[in-house]
């Protein structure tokens, strides 16, 4: 396993984790990964999947506030470069270490989570989450405000062989398209946990948790929504396959807000709606999960 140990400047000194870092604004998460892993071990890797996708909180009570931390785990092959150290970065070491090994060292509990060891002590993690907006926008270096956020959304089929849709409300991004069930993750919550509740809040739907299917990125430079001004829009999504055992007539309880309607579709009426008609995350998701 290749990790990379963080330096006095990270304010966890000496603990270990896997390569990776921040997405930057309108980044794809594969070239993220790409990007991290060069520039903290010096290595080009090519991603060859994506492997799990969670979340995690930590206390940094040095500095009075709580991290959420939504994470994307891909495998990857290394093409080439010279693993290398290095001085007054985040990150100091990366080194090569067997399961074994790993398991002597201090990890982030993310870290020990995603290769299968006892969690680990490395991380204060907090009781409770703290009050957190769900969405907030900044004010970006071109003066448009930006906004990046994690969601996850569901391809919902029945023992029928149908898929869930929900329709976008009036004022809201990609009104009037179908789009999948799901939506942001709230601070402190498990991507899983937040696409069942979202189900059952847009659609009235109970659902279990099949399979990861893929992330999408998308980027829509001048959003307008119901803030009434143009948003930088960065949305990372991950979705998931899941299947309703006991489908009902599909109800919206969240009334007044960003879907308006919840349909079940046959395949052949899912394969003849236009492509304008479906938001790009369900045309991404529809086509991965081989449904049209």
């Amino acid at each position: 396993m290749l990790l990379v140990r963080a330096s006095e400047r990270s304010g966890t000194a000496g603990v270990w984790s896997l390569p990776g870092g921040a997405v930057d604004h309108g980044e794809d998460p594969k070239h993220t990964v790409v990007r991290e892993t060069a520039a903290e071990t010096g290595l080009s890797v090519a991603v060859s999947g994506l492997e799990d996708v969670l979340a995690d909180m930590r206390a940094l009570p040095e500095r009075g506030i709580t991290i959420h931390t939504d994470r994307l785990l891909y495998r990857v092959s290394v093409r080439g470069g010279t693993l290398t150290d290095r001085v007054e970065r985040p990150t100091d070491l990366a080194r090569w270490y067997t399961l074994d090994e790993a398991r002597a060292l201090p990890l982030r509990s993310f870290t020990a989570r995603a290769l299968g060891l006892p969690a680990s002590s490395a991380d204060i993690v907090p009781d409770e989450p703290p009050e957190f907006p769900s969405f907030y926008a900044v004010p970006g270096p071109d003066g448009l405000h930006r906004a990046q956020r994690f969601a996850a959304y569901a391809v919902v089929t029945d023992p029928d062989d149908r898929v869930l849709l929900t329709r976008v409300s009036d004022g809201y991004p990609g009104a009037g398209c179908w789009h999948l069930p799901g939506g942001g993750t709230d601070y402190g919550e498990q991507p899983g946990a937040a696409l069942i509740r979202e189900l059952v809040e847009e659609t009235g739907q109970t659902g279990r948790l099949v399979e990861l299917l893929g992330v999408a990125s998308h980027r829509d430079a001048a959003s307008l929504g119901p803030e009434g001004y143009p948003i930088d829009w960065h949305g990372v999504r991950a979705f998931y396959r899941v299947v309703v055992d006991q489908p009902a007539p599909p109800t919206v309880a969240d009334v007044g807000g960003s879907t308006c309607e919840a349909r079940w579709f046959a395949r052949e009426e899912l394969g003849a709606l236009p492509t304008d008609r479906l938001t790009e995350v369900t045309a991404e998701a529809v086509q991965a999960a081989r449904l049209t």
